[in-house]
């Protein structure tokens, strides 16, 4: 009896070490150490650069076991800016981005290859009423303690997509997505 008492209790410290190992985070939206930029052509002759204001998420990481991450995200489409107020008001209406029926967009992540410094990230993004598989090609910039006591990791990521796979206009052509994304750790440890 003492001997299985002995297994499970390892077992038990074995177990409750690894779940520590995953530690979540919260996107350091306040602090603004997150981003969501975009970049389209401009009829082929040069880009629109642009961003989404408001928007918040959360991700869980584990540098031991990189395939158990996870990420989501909300996006508020109408905080959409593009350094041009007559342009955003376009691209809110019903021509492109229809942010009255549409007002959010979102990513779940389902899943995630690679180690945990670089690798990619499968997920569902839902944007205009469609919801496809996305791949966002993700590096690890750094982590650690912050001078306020927390514990901090950020990472950047990249991805294309097809306007019209989202009911676009065609001519929008491919749209280039960078997230720069700053988390603050809630939980767990690494």
């Amino acid at each position: 009896m003492r001997k299985v008492l002995i297994v499970f209790g390892i077992l038990a410290a074995a177990l409750a070490g690894g779940q520590a190992l995953a530690a979540n985070y919260k996107f350091d939206i306040e602090g603004q150490h997150a981003f969501v930029n975009f970049k389209v052509s401009h009829l082929g002759y040069s880009y629109i650069v642009g961003r989404f204001n408001r928007f918040d998420g959360s991700f869980s990481h584990d540098p031991k076991d990189p395939s158990a991450s996870r990420v989501s995200v909300e996006i508020d489409a109408a905080s959409l800016d593009t350094n041009h107020a007559e342009r955003d008001k376009h691209l809110r209406s019903p021509d492109f981005f229809d942010v009255r029926r549409h007002p959010r967009i979102t990513f779940e992540s389902t899943g995630y290859e690679g180690s945990a410094e670089a690798g990619t990230l499968r997920g569902q993004l839902s944007f205009l009423g469609v919801t496809r598989e996305i791949e966002i090609d993700l590096r690890k910039v750094g982590e650690g303690k912050d001078p306020w006591g927390g514990y901090r990791s950020g990472f950047v990521g990249a991805t294309r997509l097809v306007a019209a796979d989202y009911g676009l206009p065609e001519w929008l052509g491919e749209v280039d997505i960078e997230l720069n994304i700053e988390g603050v750790r809630t939980g767990g440890s690494s």
